[in-house]
């Protein structure tokens, strides 16, 4: 299960965010607690690992200092502040969800438990059919005025009313309503999903006065429309000042409600967190040398290798350059065909392009052999499928033989390997046929259809970083006949196109954690495929694959889950519906050296920067203090 993200494709700190901006959570009371009975967590694995009565997460040190700035650095631009509407409308500002609170929080160092936020307790109901929610005594909104079961109910149905993404992933949630003074209880339309008792915990609580209230002008607030209007929010941060697709500065709220809750204490450490946008991924590279931001997540490979070494800074120590391991998480990182497109209906189609590309002389020439290929979309994780399946995953599989390509019982996924001259030429006489067998011919250099059409695709981007990927490429696949162009657009335009799946080809990644879900019925489920917004990039209407994720939302137990994600990763994989690239396991940051973290980082979440890092007064006197 993967929480709802709040931004989708841009770059933060250098890095490619795909699929979400907060890290996975669980989703099944433990079985030690029963059905009826309240209880402070929810995991999905054994037990959580904080009993009642924790008073801090490990890697949170409660004696952190608080104050001081840290400046992020982002690619591209924002015209909205409005989450509601943000996958449909505008571009949301990146930092704007930290103002808001959810009915739990999750641990970075378990795969899948979270722990009680503005709830201080859950209950689940009979065979997973119910979940109510007591919420704390006490959590108010910045205005003062108490956050009240009104607010949550108000807030799920405006989300799931106006949000494509949080339509599908809470599709199975049949009503949601104010049942005590500080309850609220979420009743499914359906028994025995694992994750429903806990995502419902998930989604931010907006605050209905404000929203159905009037602006400083007196007009009236539309939750439906994109506004730059600073709103209200309830979080450890407030939203203080912005220049509008420039600069976005936050502060700590000292009164903070939540500051003690045992989830938050030793987190939100910083006084002021600025986010500084800029439009060109060069130009953030250069801003980062210039000291105008703190923090970056270099995922150019070539950067770095070759763009920070020789630097002043960093040979002085003052800008750190540190790679932290990254666990946990499952990634699919691609160049996804628009499958709505008739050029892209055919799998052998799609084959042909993976046969050509030559990620090994990529990965030599480009990358400094940094990267491994992705085979898998869990990729990383022990999610990920290999070899033929076995016992209970074939089992799962059988249930759905006569839907699904032959090739997933009998040859397991590989991508084409270019690492010889003859294996390149191999590949490429191999695409050849597979394109004749798809109805293409190939005509004085170009592969053209029945009707005499040549086959063209155009790669759609907002930053040039990928320009050094797709034009040798593109020169590849001139070798089989394949014309092909490179389109960047501006980031706005960009968001426009992919909403409305106006793309033939583009790159783009989904994030999975080790308890996928219902968030796989918005990857790759039908009921999704036709939705402006949603992230069924690819397209994909497959009753089969229908079918496997329903069986992974419906796993009764740990073995089922890990089962039916593998039989589902290896059904998505035989169709092609992707190229597949390239990813690390190590996440490679940059930062000036100002600031501190705990002894312990969380298991899960790489640096953990900035959540439980603070500002260090005697290192930035060292350094030079932030401008």
């Amino acid at each position: 299960m993967t929480q709802p993200p709040v931004v989708t494709r841009r770059l933060f700190n250098g890095t490619l965010l795909a699929a979400c901006l907060v890290r996975p959570a669980g989703a099944q009371p433990a079985p030690a607690t029963p059905d009826g009975e309240w209880t402070h967590a929810l995991t999905l694995m054994g037990a959580p690992k904080y009993a009642p009565g924790f008073t801090h997460f490990e890697y949170a040190d409660p004696k952190a200092p608080k104050g001081g700035l840290v400046r992020l650095g982002v690619q591209g631009g924002f015209d909205n502040l409005n989450i509601v509407v943000s996958g449909l409308k505008g571009d949301l500002e990146g930092g704007i969800q930290q103002i808001y609170d959810t009915l739990t929080t999750t641990s970075s160092d378990e795969p899948s438990s979270a722990y009680g936020l503005l709830a201080e307790a859950v209950k689940v109901g009979p065979d997973l059919g119910s979940a109510v929610y007591r919420l704390r005594e006490g959590p108010t909104w910045h205005d003062g005025r108490p956050i009240t079961p009104e607010d949550v109910v108000w807030s799920f149905e405006t989300l799931k009313g106006n949000s494509p993404f949080y339509a599908s992933y809470y599709h199975n949630v049949a009503k949601v309503e104010a049942t005590g003074p500080r309850e609220v209880t979420f009743t499914f339309s359906e028994k025995g999903n694992r994750e429903l008792p806990q995502v419902v915990g998930q989604f931010p609580v907006l605050p209905k006065h404000w929203w159905t209230g009037k602006d400083a002008q007196g007009r009236a607030r539309n939750v439906t429309e994109t506004t730059l209007e600073i709103p209200l929010g309830s979080g450890p941060y407030r939203l203080e000042k912005l220049e509008p697709g420039r600069t976005a500065t936050y502060t700590r709220v000292a009164e903070y409600w939540g500051k003690d809750v045992p989830a938050n204490v030793g987190r939100n450490n910083f006084g002021t967190v600025r986010y500084e946008y800029f439009r060109d991924g060069t130009v953030l590279v250069e801003a980062l040398k210039g000291d105008l931001y703190d923090f970056r997540i270099e995922n150019i490979a070539r950067n770095w290798a070759t763009a920070y070494d020789d630097f002043p800074a960093v040979k002085e120590g003052r800008l750190i350059k540190e790679p932290f391991p990254d666990r946990g998480n499952g990634i699919m990182q691609a160049f996804v065909f628009n499958t709505r497109k008739d050029k892209f209906k055919d799998q052998r189609v799609r084959r042909a392009f993976n046969l050509a590309m030559n990620f090994e002389e990529m990965n030599k020439a480009l990358f400094y052999g940094l990267y491994k290929r992705i085979d898998s979309y869990f990729f990383g994780s022990e999610l990920a499928s290999s070899g033929l399946p076995e016992g209970r995953e074939r089992e799962i599989l059988e249930s759905v033989k006569d839907k699904v390509p032959a090739s997933v019982f009998t040859t397991p996924y590989k991508n084409p390997v270019s690492d010889t001259s003859d294996a390149v030429r191999a590949n490429l006489r191999e695409a050849v046929r597979l394109l004749r067998e798809a109805g293409y011919e190939l005509k004085g250099g170009q592969m053209i259809d029945k009707a005499g059409t040549p086959l063209t695709v155009e790669f759609l981007e907002f930053q040039n970083t990928f320009e050094r990927v797709i034009l040798p490429f593109s020169a590849q696949l001139k070798l089989i006949g394949i014309g092909a162009s490179l389109r960047v657009i501006d980031q706005a335009q960009y968001q426009n196109r992919i909403r409305n799946f106006d793309f033939e080809i583009t790159t783009t990644g989904w994030g999975e954690s080790l308890s996928p879900g219902n968030e796989q019925r918005e990857y790759w489920g039908s009921a999704a495929a036709d939705k402006p917004g949603s992230r069924n990039l690819i397209g994909v209407k497959d009753p089969a694959i229908d079918a496997l994720i329903d069986k992974l939302v419906f796993a009764p137990d740990r073995e089922g889950v890990v089962a039916a994600t593998r039989a589902l990763d290896r059904v998505l994989l035989a169709h092609d519906f992707v190229v597949p690239q390239w990813a690390s396991d190590r996440q490679r940051t940059l930062r000036w050296n100002r600031f501190s973290h705990p002894p312990v980082l969380p298991l899960y979440g790489a640096s953990g920067f900035p959540t439980t890092w603070w500002y260090d007064e005697a290192l930035a006197a060292k350094t030079g203090a932030p401008r």
